[in-house]
């Protein structure tokens, strides 16, 4: 229900699925989790499709999707209980733009934008494109923000601090915490972004939402937090609650939780 501004709670949820026709062949499937979730707004990153690879029956929800030109790679999508007023799908950055790799919608009050953030692999090898593609993103957060608010939300294959994951002294050479990842993503936020889980939980230990296959990582919660919903700083006031729903299997990420008044 609205309040007298107009405003009312929206329900938020993002998943990076890892391949979604795999996920929808576990159990619990894919469209039980939806479920259960009950979401207004559901984002999902890494769909690895192609377009009409999947017929996925949603029924009350909208449906916008963003493939890869690249067959099984990459990929977000979108289901909205509300319909966009627009639509964009990609950023103007040199890098990665063929991938997949956003899907931003409109609505009346505010902008979602839906991200799966490229990794810089082993060895840091692509880091080089990262920065190019996390500053094009900030910009492009940054001028939407102009218009509306943003909540931004997905992958973005960073731990920022080292509360965000398991074993920060062993991982400053990996991609995902390497300095200048960390250092970009401070940027990101330093922009007018806020991290709506951190903001509410400042000294949780042990919350990640990424857990390596290998070594029954995710059995001994030896985990990342690399998955976030960021608002603009103005309406950070708005933020209910912002939760990670590590319960729930069907990929190596878990789906994160955020609910506002928008």
């Amino acid at each position: 229900m609205a309040d007298a501004l107009g405003a009312r709670e929206v329900k938020l949820v993002s998943w990076n699925v890892n391949g979604l026709r795999a996920t929808l062949r576990k159990d619990p499937d894919f469209k039980s989790i939806f479920a259960t979730l009950d979401a207004d707004v559901f984002a999902i990153q890494e769909t690895k499709l192609q377009e009409g690879q999947v017929d996925l029956e949603l029924p009350g929800y909208h449906q916008t999707w963003s493939h890869a030109e690249r067959k099984g790679y990459s990929g977000t999508a979108v289901f909205s209980r509300e319909k966009p007023t627009h639509v964009v799908r990609q950023i103007g950055c040199d890098v990665a733009d063929d991938e997949g790799r956003v899907c931003a919608l409109e609505f009346p009050g505010y902008w979602l934008v839906n991200v799966y953030t490229p990794n810089s692999k082993q060895g840091l090898a692509r880091l080089d494109e990262r920065l190019v593609w996390d500053s094009r993103f900030r910009e492009f957060l940054c001028e939407l923000d102009q218009s509306k608010p943003i909540i931004a939300c997905g992958d973005f294959n960073v731990a920022h601090e080292e509360i965000d994951l398991k074993n920060p002294a062993t991982n400053h050479e990996s991609p995902g915490f390497s300095d200048q990842e960390r250092e970009s993503f401070g940027k990101l936020l330093g922009a007018g972004l806020t991290d709506s889980f951190r903001t509410l939980h400042p000294t949780l230990e042990g919350a990640y939402s990424w857990w390596s296959y290998r070594m029954r990582a995710r059995e001994r919660n030896v985990g990342w937090r690399i998955d976030y919903f960021l608002t603009s700083d103005r309406i950070a006031g708005s933020i209910v609650d912002a939760s990670i729903h590590d319960e729930i299997i069907g990929s190596d990420h878990c789906p994160i939780e955020l609910r506002i008044r928008i």
